[in-house]
């Protein structure tokens, strides 16, 4: 059913895996689509109470895949991207299990907006976060910036976007955007562990009260996703996005003028 995921049950208990694992899980418009798929198929799922989600091989995900953004052959259609994109993020935000991200390796761009969706995140100690789309000239979209301002609040999601900081797992912890660290090789296994943890718990009132907390607040991330994506079209369209690209796949530091 799907190519660049793995999404598999095991009574109660989910897990989709990134798997992309070449390129380092980056998401490109296919993996976008189908995380977008997964999480609304799993809506209707009413057995499943705990989602984890992991990457396969050396990462959780790098981001989206900037190399597609600009391959001649089949380059990414910006709008229908953003359409799955909001899709997923909206999905994710409303699911009615509880979700783990188990984070090793790097998760950047759209990877660390879907990380900072998730309900719980344990990351291994060498692991990084980076909201980075500044440095190809974007803004946050996945949702990004309504995930940030719910774990750090504005001035602090404010700071961490405009200076796209990559940050070790430790002062992703001192800042509430990791909940648990744990050495490196053990994140897949604390998760399964967490998750074992919340299934052996009166779990049915903490998706009550997980619901509560977050259906009111739909309306807000509805209107954050639509911004997300008018923006980034504009961006895309900017001197300094071209500039950020070409320097990423040049492997120098780009030259940014502001428009």
């Amino acid at each position: 059913m799907f190519t660049t995921i793995e999404l598999t049950k095991e009574g109660r208990l989910a897990r989709l895996v990134l798997n992309r694992p070449e390129a380092m899980n980056a998401m490109d418009d296919r993996m976008m689509k189908e995380l977008a798929d997964a999480f609304e198929a799993l809506h209707n799922d009413e057995e499943v109470q705990v989602l984890i989600i992991e990457g396969a091989g050396r990462a959780f995900s790098a981001g989206g895949d900037i190399k597609k953004m600009v391959d001649p052959d089949s380059p990414m259609d910006i709008a229908s991207v953003m359409v799955d994109v909001s899709r997923l993020a909206k999905a994710l935000y409303s699911l009615p299990q509880i979700t783990i991200a188990s984070i090793h390796g790097a998760a950047a761009g759209l990877g660390c907006s879907v990380a900072l969706g998730c309900d719980v995140i344990v990351a291994e100690e060498s692991s990084k976060l980076a909201m980075n789309f500044i440095g190809i000239g974007l803004v946050p979209d996945g949702a990004g910036h309504f995930f940030l301002k719910e774990r750090v609040g504005i001035n602090t999601a404010k700071q961490l976007i405009w200076s796209g900081e990559v940050m070790a797992a430790e002062k992703a912890k001192a800042l509430a955007l990791v909940d648990e660290i744990v050495p490196d090789g053990q994140a897949s296994g604390a998760s399964t562990a967490l998750a074992q943890k919340f299934l052996n718990a009166p779990i049915a009132a903490m998706l009550a009260s997980k619901n509560i907390l977050h259906a009111q607040k739909m309306d807000e991330l509805e209107k954050v996703v639509a911004m997300e994506s008018e923006q980034q079209v504009r961006m895309r369209q900017t001197e300094d996005h071209l500039e950020g690209i070409q320097a990423f796949i040049q492997k120098r530091k780009p030259q940014f003028k502001g428009k």
